[in-house]
């Protein structure tokens, strides 16, 4: 089945871990460089139109982001419409009050931009650094969300549970101007967690990193059925993939794979996982492949195709991916926002002609096509 997507409603937006990138020389930049560097693609992510910045959090070496609420205030501050949020908060290992605390505050700051995408993460380092027991994995999420939503309703609180002592009529401050914070709940594939975001009355984000984009049709439908079998709206569905855009297929292939590779090699190597060979890269950059990596044409055509099949609104590229250096994740940024969004959104009207590609402020950017760098200023 093929959903129709109103073109006008489309959201292209990107997601980035604070991949630890390399300098000229091939060495890891520092940590501090790599967090000025995401300022400095939010800030591009902004110029070029994108409708979305999200930031992952992660506790180990290859990875800067630890605290994204911090650098999003960051971006806040110079940025004007892109929306800023989380990819993903890992709610079982944080606290439900703080985070809503921390992005009520970010929402304020940002005049109502502020967005979080709650999940389970991929990594499970948070878990010992805060003190949390993995064999509680179960029990912390079920009943963090729990007392989660009923935050986001901002009215007093009441809730009980077995993680932490109850709250009675607990107001928690500073409220949303709006009244609500936007949350969706991120989803991996499990038909649980679609149950949970279906019955919370939350919007769905779906992490396609592997496989078929394919294998989660039935897991968008589901959570359209449960929602109209509740009587309930229907809610936004987005998806989250990686990938890579360049000025033609070859070059943005040749330029992710060792990227690619390098960082899949050493998480494969924590996990048990065998080398990542060049045959599975390309499979995955196929058209039946979670990889979206090519020209814009390319890449735009894999989104609106996706987009179709799973009726998803939004789609968010993670941009980076292992050590690439800055300026190809600069020039990714720029031909995403440039490029594939205008094509994007051509292809779902089903019209073939005459699409107006985005142009960057001539004062504040230079042209990427040299593999410059930002000139605006660091943080």
């Amino acid at each position: 089945m093929k959903h129709s997507i109103d073109p006008a409603a489309v959201e292209l937006g990107l997601d980035t871990f604070g991949d630890v990138t390399e300098g000229p020389d091939g060495t890891p930049d520092h940590h501090a460089v790599v967090l000025r560097h995401v300022v400095e693609q939010a800030v591009l992510a902004d110029q070029v139109g994108l409708s979305f910045i999200g930031l992952g959090e992660h506790h180990r070496d290859d990875f800067a982001i630890t605290a994204p609420d911090v650098v999003l205030a960051a971006i806040a501050a110079r940025t004007d419409r892109i929306r800023l949020g989380s990819a993903v908060t890992v709610l079982s290992s944080d606290d439900p009050i703080r985070v809503f605390e921390r992005f009520s505050t970010l929402d304020a700051i940002s005049g109502g931009r502020a967005e979080v995408i709650i999940g389970r993460g991929s990594f499970t380092e948070s878990f010992p650094l805060f003190g949390y027991d993995l064999a509680d994995y179960e029990r912390l999420f079920t009943e963090k969300l729990d007392l989660f939503a009923q935050i986001l309703t901002e009215r007093p609180v009441t809730w009980s549970g077995t993680i932490r002592p109850p709250l009675q009529d607990q107001p928690i401050y500073p409220p949303t101007e709006s009244g609500r914070l936007t949350a969706w709940i991120g989803v991996g594939g499990t038909p649980q967690s679609v149950v949970r975001a279906a019955h919370y009355r939350m919007p769905l984000m779906l992490a396609i990193i592997g496989g078929s984009p394919a294998q989660f049709v039935p897991l968008a439908d589901y959570y359209r059925e449960l929602l109209a079998a509740e009587g309930a709206d229907p809610l936004p569905i987005g998806m989250h993939s990686p990938g890579h855009v360049a000025d033609t297929d070859e070059q943005a292939r040749e330029e992710l794979f060792p990227h690619f590779k390098a960082q899949r090699d050493r998480i494969g190597h924590e996990r048990g996982w065998p080398p990542t060979t060049r045959l599975q890269f390309e499979r995955d950059a196929g058209p039946e492949g979670a990889l979206y990596v090519g020209s814009p044409e390319t890449v735009a055509r894999k989104i609106a195709g996706n987009m179709r099949a799973l009726g998803v609104r939004r789609f968010d590229l993670k941009y980076a991916n292992g050590p690439m250096p800055h300026d190809l994740l600069m020039r990714s940024i720029e031909l995403y926002g440039t490029r594939v969004a205008p094509l994007v959104r051509e292809m779902l009207a089903g019209d073939g002609s005459g699409v107006t590609l985005v142009t960057l402020p001539r004062d504040t950017h230079r042209s990427y096509s040299a593999g410059l760098v930002s000139e605006a200023p660091s943080v």
